[in-house]
């Protein structure tokens, strides 16, 4: 099934319609984005330590000298193999591998992730991730805790705060490839998304997360992240590693 063909002239009306309610979007977009400059925040330990390359560092030096952090705190199993982590977790890092343009703007970005350091290094390097990572193995939320959510945060010299914070589908937003799925004919290929009568079915949410070497989507144990089909050594498996509940 395919969308049905019109001259340019009636396409164009029925863009230009549509047009009208994607700018109402953007500007409620706006408007949530005003009220979140405007939530309060709540003072958090600065000199908790996290564990990175150099060892025990505070958290507040993570800012590296600049006044907002922003981290995305990835989810871990216990003595899993490379192909055993997070896949969900795996697409946030891997599509803010360069965080320039945060730093232009005086903002900062990392990575934590409650697995223990002597297993993290070695998967940071696998997947040739630039970012800085730490472990926060031991802390309570908001550094540590629950994992799975982009948090921000605001320096006031040593004085460190939390003034946002989502999880789910708020994380979606760093995340481009969903952004340009959902421009496309078919969208991203999921159950849940609402579609004309005599599309493509779809596949349950997040199918393109973990897939086998032959992109087959897959949760079995011949399955990867999908980015680490394209690291070096990274061959087909036949375990996850992983036992219980992702931390």
């Amino acid at each position: 099934m395919k969308p049905p063909v019109v001259d340019f002239a009636t396409w164009e009306a029925a863009r230009d319609e549509l047009l009208v309610r994607e700018k109402a979007h953007t500007r409620e977009g706006d408007a949530i984005a005003a009220a979140r400059r405007r939530l309060p925040m709540v003072e958090i330990d600065g000199k908790a330590l996290v564990v990175g390359p150099d060892g025990p560092v505070p958290f507040v030096s993570l800012f590296e000298d600049r006044d907002e952090l922003v981290v995305y705190q990835h989810m871990w199993w216990d003595g899993a193999p490379h192909q055993g982590q997070c896949e969900g977790c795996t697409w946030v890092p891997w599509h803010l591998q360069n965080a320039a343009y945060l730093h232009a703007r005086g903002v900062s970005f990392a990575i934590l992730t409650v697995g223990a350091w002597d297993e993290v290094a070695p998967f940071v390097e696998f997947m040739g991730y630039m970012q800085p990572w730490y472990s926060v193995r031991g802390l309570p939320a908001p550094i540590g805790g629950d994992m799975g959510y982009l948090s921000c945060f605001l320096r006031d010299g040593e004085q460190v705060f939390l003034t946002y914070r989502t999880t789910g589908r708020g994380t979606e937003r760093v995340n481009g490839s969903l952004g340009l799925l959902d421009m496309t004919p078919y969208g991203r290929g999921e159950k849940w998304e609402d579609k004309p009568e005599g599309w493509p079915e779809g596949r349950d949410a997040a199918w393109f997360w973990r897939t086998d070497a032959e992109g087959n989507s897959t949760w079995g144990p011949t399955g990867r992240p999908v980015p680490q089909w394209t690291r070096p050594g990274a061959g087909p498996v036949e375990t996850l590693g992983r036992d219980g509940a992702c931390h």
